[in-house]
Formats: structure tokens, sequence, C-alpha cells
């Protein structure tokens, strides 16, 4: 009789993993969580395709689906200050694999050359979509579009200087939704859901004026990478977009904002915010 349960077991246990999603991020240090705790954090939970024992972002993703009671296969591919045409050319062998979902991040202002030109990203994610399909037709691929970045805004003689603090995610949103008409992808509005964060008090505005100890600094100390408050946002949107759960539904005490030190108050506004990024499509912070 033990036999027979023991092997009863064994089986369950090849069928869940049988149907376990798989998913892959291929990204830079915005995915990665450079400059926080998050780098590492998590990072026995997920496979990093590099071995350089990251967690980032994927691995906030994994401790999600964890607590949502999903099954999640968990990989990623990332280097910093790498567009999508860099992954497509130097790890191809890397991400060439049949994937259930795919998540795509971009360099920060698209072409590291010329800011906020998106002919290069348009025409990379459509590669890389295409490379995606050939081993999985219904492979799910989620673009990210990313944050305002303050360097880039309050600082003098810049490519946004001077704009509205939305305006920068605003820009990159319109790109990468092109992008991901073309890659027949859909677009986890990240950045937007910074400006969500602060219209809606939870987020300070502007590190460069100090930063309001009401609100949480969404960026770290370069004004140019995201905080660790940052990086969970980017990650709710990123599980709530792919999932389709509403990130509220992991609670005031959800453990890798426990691990993190945020407040129960820090924590439910984020995932209020996420929620409210997803469900408007971004356009609370437009």
């Amino acid at each position: 009789m033990r036999t027979l349960l023991l092997a009863l077991a064994a089986l369950l246990s090849t069928v869940a993993r049988a149907e376990a999603e798989t998913i892959l991020f291929v990204g830079n240090s915005f995915t990665f969580g450079a400059n926080t705790p998050v780098r590492v954090m998590n990072a026995d939970r997920v496979t990093d395709l590099n071995n350089e024992r990251i967690g980032g972002v994927p691995g906030l993703f994994k401790r999600f689906t964890e607590q949502a009671g999903l099954d999640w296969q968990v990989a990623l591919e990332t280097s910093g200050g790498k567009t999508l045409g860099w992954h497509l050319a130097e790890r191809r062998a890397l991400i060439d694999r049949a994937w259930d979902h795919v998540v795509l991040q971009e360099y920060s202002t698209l072409d590291p050359n010329r800011p906020g030109d998106g002919t290069a990203t348009i025409a990379d994610a459509k590669r890389i979509a295409d490379l995606l399909r050939a081993r999985n037709p219904k492979v799910a691929i989620t673009l990210s579009a990313t944050w305002t970045r303050p360097d880039l805004v309050f600082l003098p003689d810049k490519r946004w200087s001077g704009t509205p603090v939305a305006t920068m995610a605003n820009d990159l949103r319109r790109a990468t939704d092109t992008a991901a008409r073309r890659a027949k992808a859909d677009v986890a509005p990240v950045g937007q859901a910074f400006t969500c964060a602060i219209r809606s008090g939870v987020a300070d505005a502007n590190p460069y004026d100090g930063i309001d100890y009401t609100r949480v600094p969404l960026w770290s100390y370069d004004q140019y990478h995201a905080s660790s408050y940052g990086y969970y946002l980017e990650a709710l949107v990123i599980f709530g977009r792919v999932t389709g759960i509403d990130p509220r539904r992991l609670g005031a005490r959800e453990a890798a904002a426990g691990d993190l030190g945020f407040s129960e108050a820090e924590t439910t506004g984020l995932q209020q915010t996420a929620y409210d990024a997803i469900a408007t499509d971004g356009a609370c912070g437009r």
C-alpha cells in the first residue's frame, strides 16, 4: 500500500510540474533590481539563465504567484544597460526556447543614442516575438513600458528637461504600444503606474527637492533606477497584467513587502496603484 501511495504521489507531482506555467523575463537593470536588495531577493526561487544569482523583479513575481496559489516556473535573462536587440544578438541561445509567457523590457530611453526614438525597439520586439512564436505559437508576450527618469527631467539640458513628470513615461508608452502592435503583444504600464502613485499621493514626485516623509520614494540614489518601492510596484503591475489577478488580493501582509521592510499602508498603497494602472491601462498616469 505504501508503495502504491508513493507512486501516486510521484505521478501527481509530475502532472503538476507538467501543468506549471513558464515565464521568461528579458531585460536589464530595471528588471534585475539594481541598487536595491531586490537584486538578490528570492534568487533561489527563480532560474537565472546567466547564472548570476539574480532574483530581481522576476523573484518578486515568483513570490506573488506562490502566495496566489499559482504554479509558475520563472526564469530571467538580464544584463545591465542593454537593449532588446543586444539580447537577441548575444543571448539568443538562452531565450530561444518554448515559453508560455515572456516579458520584454527595453533600454530606459528606448534607443541609447537617440532617447525617445522607438524605431529599433519596434523592430527588435517583432524579431524576438517571431523567434519565440516559432517555438510556441501560443506564447503570450508582454512589453514593459518603463518609468520617467528624474535625472532626465529635473536636471538641465536633458532630453525631457523641464517637462511634466508624466511626459517621459507617456512617450515611452506610445512607442511601446507601437512595438506591441507589431509584435502582437500586451503592454504592462509600469512607467505610468509610477505617475499614478505620484498623483494619488502614494509616492513623492521630485527626489531632487527632498522626499516627503509621508510618501514613498520610487527611485534610488541615482534618480535613475528604481528604489525597492519602485521595483515592487513594477512587479505588481506585471503580475496583475500577466496573470489577470488583482494585485490587491496579495494584501497588507504580503511576504516580499514584509521582507523589504514596507509598512502595511505602503504595501496596500502600492497594490492599489498597480490595480489602478492596470484597470485604466495607464490612463491614471497620463
